[in-house]
């Protein structure tokens, strides 16, 4: 029986290959796809629905439905047995389709008589392109190999709409990879660029559906699986970490999966290429995956999808070098990036796209201190997103044009136009000092993490570096760097900066910031667990060793050093010995001293606001990490888009606790500054120097447009303004602080 079952399979898949042959109209092809289909299983009735848009299907193609309902019938997701099977993605076999939960009856179709239906998703990777049906008049369920051919039909549809089999005219659908797409995402660095796509992980196109010598496909399938096994044990071989080890004998637990490669070999039995039935599995995965709460189970889904990757790669031999040209304007899009690959493309990426990432992760920070537009959560974009696609990049706003109309093009042109001749009034102020209206001097310094960061330095008009991130150092590499290679960049570093002061804060790992060779820890909220200082303290081995080379790496200049993430005044006076021990070995071994020392602490939880008078008298500065200390002080993720747009930094009873923090450090004297996205947002920015904070720290393109303003600015007005909002009870000073921009300009 599996033997015929096989075989009719085989027969069918071979007659769908015929079909997509034909020289036909993409029509033409569908409605022979259903005649077929119908005829093969022995149904009254076959019918294909695709998706309009990503909430609408609509009848395609039919085989015993009326005819005069193809492109007339048309469903909302999740309505009807139709609209279920696209929304969950699951198979609906029924012998008595009328009397299901959700049974939507279309008296169009003349569908009234047929009592059995069996519905399986048309899917590829993940995406859902519609449902295939078949039905018919006697009540029967239908079987589990019946079910299985459908869903190979399903399959082989999916691979022919990738491969624009249905395109023509009057066909069904628009042909892929062509028409403008709009992706709303997440801010990961803000700035416009305009380009070309150039794929990080190239998609391996599967040409070759079905194959009629099942006997070389199994030979190929299985030289292929022994291919991924022996580099798989590779790796394995050569990896040293057992949090490593642990991860890469799960990976290889599927690599020697026997019911993973069993189904396989199914597929290729019922007519499918060994690339195919790849394909298929890989699909089935991402399905399930999307369906995953688990974390662990998501991890291992994942795990299976890269595994099929590497299979399709070996099988059709399109690896990450197909001889594609990096385009002259590159936008790099990716599912993911790690830093160190981020960083092998350099300055030669006009803007970066990820489908997933973070605001927070290696890869943003990589690109900040590049300066390169960046998006996150761009979902799909690696789906529909090609080679040398024309792409426009919107940082400001998260949103991405893929293939943009003309009207969309120019509009964005337009609005790059004006960012440019903003950047030539701001380079005409870029050496006059910032002074307010009022004659108020207000610091502006950049951030910082590359050596590639510090022409900024002079291009910006940047008075120092207020935050030097040296963690990227770290996150970059395979192995810890050594105490002599740090010394040496930190040497370089101040060597760039020529005389200006320049903010190293020590190691800040943990939460998003793991190092690929140590251990990383399952922290149910890593934002709030072991990180930066609390690390450093626990372990501080590598604290010391960066300390010893911070001084070295000074060798006799003022070194300026900042502990991250401090939350109690113990912990920063635990960090500050480190620091007479570290001084006092150099000092031991004869090493040249810094001619000064400044040792600070950036403060980003709202506990340390809170802290004795002793912290305020002992630290040399504060700089208040306005990122960190915004989440923590609203209870608000920053990388959940659902509340993090809910509260403004300009919120009344935001600014009183920052007013609050400046009075406290003006009182012992301490100089504070504000680090982050903030500083670098001029309308936040002024009302900061409004409350009593004069000195910010921000990316290097933020400065120009933030000290444009601050020149306009009477600090006095302004701080008159927000005091009387907050008399008021506003919730937040912006309208205030609008109407007073709107009057003085």
């Amino acid at each position: 029986m599996a033997d015929r079952t096989e075989s009719e399979s085989r027969k069918l898949l071979g007659r769908l290959r015929d079909t997509m042959a034909e020289d036909a109209a993409g029509q033409a092809r569908l409605d022979k796809i259903t005649h077929l289909t119908a005829d093969s299983m022995g149904t009254e009735v076959c019918s294909i629905y695709l998706f309009r848009d990503e909430d609408t299907l609509e009848l395609c193609a039919t085989e015993g439905l009326k005819a005069e309902a193809v492109h007339q019938t048309r469903m909302r997701l999740g309505e009807g047995l139709v609209g279920r099977v696209a929304r969950s993605g699951k198979v609906v076999n029924t012998a008595n389709a009328p009397s299901e939960k959700g049974f939507r009856y279309m008296p169009e179709t003349g569908e009234e008589i047929y009592s059995s239906f069996l519905g399986v998703p048309i899917q590829r990777l993940g995406e859902k392109l519609g449902v295939l049906v078949v039905q018919s008049k006697e009540q029967r369920q239908f079987t589990s190999d019946e079910c299985y051919a459908l869903e190979v039909v399903a399959m082989v549809l999916a691979e022919m709409t990738e491969l624009g089999a249905f395109v023509g005219e009057g066909a069904a659908l628009k042909a892929r990879h062509t028409n403008p797409v709009l992706f709303r995402a997440t801010v990961g660095q803000e700035g416009a660029a305009e380009g070309h796509v150039w794929l990080h992980e190239p998609r391996v196109v599967v040409t070759n559906l079905v194959a009629d010598d099942p006997e070389t496909e199994l030979k190929r399938l299985q030289d292929a699986v022994d291919s991924l096994r022996v580099s798989v044990d590779q790796i394995l071989a050569s990896a040293s970490d057992p949090e490593q080890v642990q991860v890469l004998e799960a990976y290889r637990m599927f690599a020697n999966s026997k019911g993973w490669l069993r189904r396989m070999e199914e597929d290729i039995g019922r007519g499918l290429s060994a690339e195919a039935a790849v394909e298929k599995e890989q699909s089935n995965a991402r399905a399930r995956m999307a369906q995953v709460t688990d974390a662990y189970l998501r991890d291992r889904l994942h795990d299976l999808d890269d595994l099929s990757n590497r299979l399709l790669r070996i099988l059709t031999g399109q690896g990450s070098e197909t001889g594609a040209e990096l385009p002259p304007d590159p936008v790099l899009v990716a599912r993911n990036i790690g830093p160190g690959e981020l960083l092998e493309y350099g300055r030669s990426l006009k803007g970066v796209v990820l489908e997933e990432g973070s605001v927070g992760s290696h890869a943003a920070v990589v690109a900040r201190a590049l300066a390169i537009p960046l998006v996150v959560h761009a979902g799909r974009v690696t789906t529909e997103a090609l080679n040398g696609d024309h792409i426009m990049v919107d940082g400001d706003n998260g949103i991405v044009h893929l293939r943009p109309d003309e009207t969309v093009v120019t509009a964005f042109r337009d609005k790059m136009a004006m960012q440019a001749k903003a950047l030539e009034r701001y380079a005409s102020i870029r050496d006059k000092d910032c002074v307010t209206a009022c004659g108020t001097r207000i610091g502006l310094h950049m951030n910082a993490g590359l050596m590639a960061d510090l022409p900024s330095l002079e291009n910006s008009g940047a008075e120092g570096v207020g935050l030097f991130r040296t963690e990227l150092q770290f996150l970059v590499r395979n192995q810890m760097p050594k105490r002599t290679e740090l010394a040496a960049l930190y040497s370089r570093v101040l060597d760039a900066a020529g005389g200006k002061r320049v903010i190293f804060r020590t190691l800040d790992i943990g939460s998003d910031k793991v190092l690929p060779y140590m251990k990383p820890n399952d922290e149910p909220n890593p934002a709030l667990g072991w990180r930066a200082i609390r690390v450093g303290l626990d372990k501080p081995g590598v604290l010391r060793m960066q300390l010893q080379a911070l001084l070295r790496g000074a060798n006799g200049r003022a070194l300026t050093v900042m502990f991250p993430f401090v939350a109690q005044l113990y912990e920063f006076r635990e960090a500050r010995a480190e620091m007479d021990k570290a001084i006092a070995r150099e000092e031991r071994l004869g090493h040249v001293l810094p001619e000064s020392i400044e040792v600070g602490a950036m403060l980003e939880t709202p506990s340390l606001a809170y802290a004795p008078n002793g912290f305020f008298r002992e630290v040399d500065f504060v700089s208040i990490g306005g990122n960190d200390l915004k989440q923590f002080f609203f209870a608000a993720d920053r990388e959940n888009e659902r509340v993090r747009r809910r509260y403004d930094t300009l919120n009344t009873s935001f600014l009183t606790f920052i007013e609050r923090i400046v009075q406290r450090c003006e009182k012992a004297g301490t100089p504070v500054s504000f680090c982050g996205e903030d500083a670098g947002r001029p309308i936040e920015a002024m009302c900061l120097a409004a409350i009593g904070v004069r000195t910010l720290s921000m990316r290097p393109p933020s400065i120009g447009p933030v000290k444009s303003l601050l020149l306009r600015v009477d600090l006095g007005e302004l701080r008159r303004v927000i005091h009387e909002a907050r008399e008021r009870d506003e919730q937040s000073v912006r309208p205030a602080v609008m109407d007073y921009l709107r009057w003085i300009t």
